[in-house]
């Protein structure tokens, strides 16, 4: 029997430069041939690396796909700062960074690791009053967003070098979902008084996904696939819990269990390996956050 769900899951995308996410978005939906498509989380234009997409009932997963931390490799430039933090916007200010020591500069990556205020960059795909902030700048209005909590778990310095009146430094980050690259060499130079901006960007990791999972637009276009199926997706973010074919049965028509003492979200799985749904123990049910394979399918 053909299953219905064949079609769903997750697709990552190795993006390459010069395109939005939306921009994937489209690709995907000619590729597939479906207007069911989606992305879990932006990437700047400029950045390349790691976009997770939903295809066909995928698309509903997404809203439910947490990814706790991420991971970059990037180029962080001192001496300039940008009206966008990085190298599309343009240069506002310049000192030579020139005679820094590489004392000074590691002190400065060492102050931006840990818990730490961040404010994102005004450029950025947050909401205000329900439009994007770089919708608003690019309308000519003023836009500073709040700062706001963001951990950075580690701040690796590869290799540093002096670029003419420029010092470069080649950084690894890896840090909670919500933090922006570009703001971090933002306030590292500003914290060394030369300003900075980012030149590079390559996402390596989006919570379980990393480069080795990601495939390119040319191979999807000459061999259009999932990266994992909606049964895969579920149980590689989510701790299993085993059901019985009965209680899957339930659960695929949005009924409860009895709680087991868990905690958190499970993907409740059956004999045959299919994830029927997302569930979590509400009071005394153990009820569906996501019904991965309704009944109705």
């Amino acid at each position: 029997m053909i299953d219905a769900l064949s079609g769903s899951g997750l697709v990552i995308v190795d993006k390459p430069s010069g395109m939005t996410s939306h921009d994937v978005v489209g690709r995907l939906r000619r590729i597939f041939a479906t207007k069911r498509v989606g992305h879990a989380g932006t990437l700047d234009p400029m950045a390349t690396g790691v976009l997770v997409l939903g295809i066909e009932r995928g698309t509903r997963f997404l809203a439910h796909l947490v990814a706790a931390t991420k991971a970059y490799e990037g180029t962080i430039r001192l001496g300039a700062a940008t009206t966008t933090d990085d190298a599309e916007g343009e240069v506002i200010s310049s000192v030579s960074a020139a005679n820094l020591e590489e004392a000074a500069v590691a002190a400065g990556v060492a102050k931006l690791r840990g818990e730490i205020m961040q404010r994102p960059a005004s450029v950025s795909a947050i909401k205000i009053d329900g439009k994007r902030a770089h919708q608003l700048v690019r309308e000519g209005e003023h836009v500073e967003i709040p700062a706001r909590p963001v951990t950075i778990h580690s701040f690796e310095i590869l290799a540093q070098r002096q670029v003419g009146e420029f010092y470069d430094l080649d950084v690894r980050v890896n840090c909670s979902t919500g933090t922006y690259i570009r703001s971090l060499a933002r306030d590292l130079g500003a914290d060394l008084g030369v300003g900075g901006h980012l030149t590079a960007l390559r996402r390596t990791e989006v919570g379980p996904f990393n480069l080795d999972d990601a495939v390119t637009l040319e191979e999807l276009a000459e061999s259009p696939r999932l990266s994992l199926t909606l049964d895969e997706s579920l149980i590689r973010n989510f701790p299993v819990l085993a059901v019985t074919e009965e209680e899957g049965a339930a659960l695929a028509m949005g009924k409860w269990l009895e709680p087991r003492g868990l905690e958190g979200v499970h993907a409740a799985v059956t004999p045959e390996g299919k994830a029927v749904a997302l569930i979590k123990e509400q009071g005394k049910r153990l009820a569906t956050v996501f019904v991965a394979r309704p009944s109705t399918m």
